[in-house]
């Protein structure tokens, strides 16, 4: 149960680094706008605003993420010693992950 919880919201956030995120958030604003237009005042342009800056922020986030797995994942085929199930720690739950970083590291 707790797994697919942690799958879901991973999921999730990587939707949310989706570009049809933004379009989503748009066509709920024109929604919004026709449906309900005596409540789409400033308060609902914030609410809008604040949908949007927090999905640039998780793009941006997600392609740092991404440019930082390539990055390493091409350090990792270029050394010859390096362990080959590093290379999958990215499908681990980040909690594994860590427990794994740290019977390496004591």
């Amino acid at each position: 149960m707790v797994h697919a919880i942690r799958q879901s919201l991973t999921a999730l956030g990587v939707f949310a680094a989706h570009p049809a995120a933004f379009v989503i958030v748009a066509a709920y604003g024109v929604l919004w706008f026709i449906f309900q237009p005596s409540s789409f005042d400033w308060h609902g342009i914030a609410t809008l605003v604040v949908w949007l800056m927090t999905l640039l922020i998780q793009r941006a986030e997600h392609r740092d993420t991404q440019a930082i797995h390539a990055k390493l994942d091409e350090l990792l085929r270029a050394q010859g010693g390096a362990r080959n199930e590093i290379m999958k720690a990215d499908k681990q739950e980040p909690e594994d992950i860590e427990k794994s970083r740290k019977l390496q590291n004591p």
